[in-house]
């Protein structure tokens, strides 16, 4: 059992973030908060030197992020900025050679691919495709880029001009129509906060000449009525295609031919990139649950990819698999883990040097990196750290780049040199938010370990600057979504637990049954149990906390996103150890729930099957709108109009409970956010009123 200690605390160098609570500077504020550039998608250069990373504003005059791309020397970590273009530049994608960078854009209104030499000189559009261009791939010979685009599938059988002329036309008559009727005649119509309808997600790819102003032609490769590319991101694993190692064939991820809104088995298919094939073959992994983010060795001789065992189920542990492959992508073996003896999951994986995968893995409210090779048990080789992103490694598999980031710092980018000494450390390369944490106080995270029923519960506990253990603190206990999730040691733009501590209280984020990182079983002990096990741990939390001297029992809430809403649910009906509850996008009635969400495949595993099936007992049992009759505690509400995931109809249900019952309670609707509060004004707005509730009820500071 993992053995976690007491009050640690990763700080990998980071100085700026170094400030302990109750020591110098003061406390975040959430204009500090507003000011911090968001890093995202680091890509290093072939040639090892250079790091490409995306550096996202957010403008609060205008309620839009900008986003520019930027270079980090690796051997000095100057830095400095690559497009200036006041919209949307991100996905940096270095060309094999190193002389150009592709990125994709919307500076002229619509999303399309753009490329620009990296040495100087100006960037040119090389795509124009009526129904916009993103995630783009270079061929390993440099000549070819593949990208995905959203097309109605009818039309996908005719040359490019006649298609994309009718997929032009039909997006122009729908926004010109007055009649906004949506028409829906299968699942998936909707995603996320996305009415997708009847469009899919086709490869397409063009000849290109970086050099040349022409912009090619695409090529459909992927025509016919399946979707090419996961519609859900739960099944993304990076660029999730790739082109084969003689640039001819693309391997990819395909979403179920059918029942997609209720079946998970995404398989490798293989297409060529002169297109033409209505039907896409499929690899023959041998694999029977998802599978996906097919990586090719620098030799070109293997493949490797990460596949699930259990099909329908999300949240299974991903396996590493290699199978031997031939120049054009077909296997020339049997496929087989490296990491079924690693009983966890494998987030992101690259070739390094000697022929050996290097794979991400969450572990133990990090992140670790591990090294696999055939016949060779698999080899932590780093941490676990913070919070890793978008792993990429150079052309000789030497250097790896990634962002990282931890519980009170943003993420930066760092790399890991492969050939050197023992034990690999994530070293940072970039201090762009340096100067905005300049005199704050941000906490330092303590790991608690809580014993539960035949398990052991991580804890994070954060302390609010100023902090005086002689003194009472009131305490806002976070639980995450998911359920399978967990709070890591990383920055979060949405749920930010300094920010929390900032405002002066005492935060806590445990990882009870159903946290991921931890093993499988403690993933799947939630499944068909959410208010049983995953409850009496995080009550045990509570116990914990309450024998704390510095807590004070009278100023206690909690609050919590989506799994998290729907444990507030659950607390509202089964306990009143909280003064208040703060509940955003929470399941409230698991009926309701079932029949508008859109991933039925989440439900019917969590539940063992359909409502009308013979497990109906499991969604009523631990369904918070059975027990409003115990509600009792002030409660605040989030929930969105474009939340397809955890539909609006459970806030309302959950509102108009509250009111009936005469229990103090508010509402907040958002009608132009999904599943999380994303544009800066209304995430302004989130945070404020978040807060004053907090405070009403539960009064920050100490006493």
């Amino acid at each position: 059992m993992w053995n976690v200690m007491l009050a640690l605390v990763w700080l990998a160098g980071a100085q700026e973030a170094r400030t302990a609570a109750g020591g110098a500077g003061r406390a975040m504020t959430l204009d500090d908060f507003f000011k911090l550039g968001r890093l995202s998608d680091a890509r290093i250069s072939p040639d090892g030197k250079h790091v490409a990373y995306v550096v996202s504003d957010p403008s609060l005059v205008e309620n839009r992020y900008v986003s520019n791309i930027w270079i980090v020397d690796v051997a000095s970590g100057t830095a400095s900025q690559l497009t200036r273009a006041p919209k949307r530049d991100r996905r940096p994608r270095w060309s094999p050679d190193g002389k150009y960078m592709m990125f994709e854009s919307n500076r002229t209104g619509e999303t399309q691919l753009w490329v620009l030499p990296v040495a100087g000189g100006e960037a040119r559009q090389i795509t124009q495709i009526s129904t916009e261009a993103s995630n783009g791939v270079w061929s390993p010979d440099g000549h070819k880029i593949a990208f995905v685009s959203g097309v109605w599938p009818e039309y996908s059988d005719k040359p490019f001009a006649q298609s994309d002329e009718l997929n032009r036309k039909r997006k122009e008559e729908k926004e010109k129509n007055p009649v906004k009727a949506k028409v829906f005649s299968r699942l998936f119509y909707r995603h996320w906060d996305d009415y997708v309808e009847d469009r899919r997600q086709h490869i397409f790819v063009i000849d290109v000449d970086p050099a040349t102003s022409k912009i090619p032609e695409p090529r459909d490769i992927t025509p016919g009525d399946r979707d090419a590319f996961p519609t859900s991101s739960t099944f993304s694993g990076g660029d999730d295609y790739t082109f084969s190692p003689n640039s001819e064939w693309i391997v990819l991820t395909a979403v179920p031919v059918k029942d997609e809104a209720w079946n998970t088995r995404h398989e490798l298919c293989r297409v060529s990139v002169r297109g033409g094939e209505a039907a896409w073959p499929a690899l023959g992994t041998g694999s029977t649950g998802a599978e996906g983010a097919p990586v090719f060795s620098p030799d070109g001789k293997s493949l490797a990819f990460r596949a699930q065992r259990r099909a329908g189920f999300e949240a299974d542990r991903w396996e590493l698999f290699v199978a031997p492959c031939l120049p054009d992508g077909t296997l020339a073996g049997q496929a087989k883990s490296l990491s079924q003896k690693l009983d966890r999951s494998i987030d992101a994986l690259v070739f390094a040097a000697d022929g050996k995968l290097i794979a991400q893995v969450e572990e133990n409210a990090g992140h670790a990196l591990y090294s696999f090779a055939p016949g060779q048990e698999p080899a932590r080789i780093c941490g676990p750290v913070g919070m890793l992103g978008s792993l990429s490694v150079d052309a000789a598999g030497k250097v790896l780049a990634m962002t990282e980031a931890r519980m009170n710092r943003p993420a930066e980018v760092a790399v890991v040199e492969l050939q050197a000494t023992a034990p690999l450390s994530p070293r940072l390369i970039t201090r762009h938010n340096a100067p905005a944490f300049a005199g704050l106080s941000l906490p330092q995270p303590e790991s608690l370990s809580v014993p539960v029923e035949g398990a052991t519960m991580q804890m994070w506990l954060l302390k609010p600057p100023g902090f005086d253990p002689t003194k009472k603190w009131p305490l806002v206990y976070l639980v995450h979504g998911g359920p399978q999730g967990a709070w890591e040691d990383g920055w979060s733009w949405r749920w930010n637990p300094s920010l929390w501590a900032a405002q002066g209280y005492v935060v806590a984020c445990p990882n009870p049954r159903g946290s991921t990182g931890f093993g499988q079983k403690f993933v799947d002990d939630i499944s068909g149990d959410w208010g049983g096990k995953c409850y009496r741990d995080l009550m045990a939390g509570m116990d914990m906390l309450e024998k704390l001297p510095y807590i004070d029992k009278e100023r206690m809430a909690s609050a919590g996103a989506s799994f998290g809403g729907y444990m507030m649910n659950w607390f509202q009906g089964n306990t009143t150890r909280f003064k208040t509850l703060i509940t955003h996008c929470g399941v409230y009635n698991f009926d309701s729930m079932y029949a508008t969400t859109e991933e039925l495949w989440f439900d019917e595993w969590e539940h063992g099957g359909p409502p009308w099936g013979p497990n109906r007992n499991s969604y009523e049992k631990h369904s918070p709108h059975r027990l409003a009759a115990n509600f009792k505690t002030p409660m605040l509400i989030i929930h969105n109009d474009l939340d397809f995931r955890v539909p609006v109809s459970e806030g309302h249900q959950l509102f108009t409970t509250l009111q009936r019952l005469g229990v103090p309670s508010k509402f907040i609707n958002f009608p132009d956010e999904g599943h999380w509060v994303v544009k800066p004004r209304n995430s302004e707005y989130w945070h404020k009123e978040v807060f004053a509730w907090l405070a009403r009820y539960a009064p920050p500071g100490a006493r």
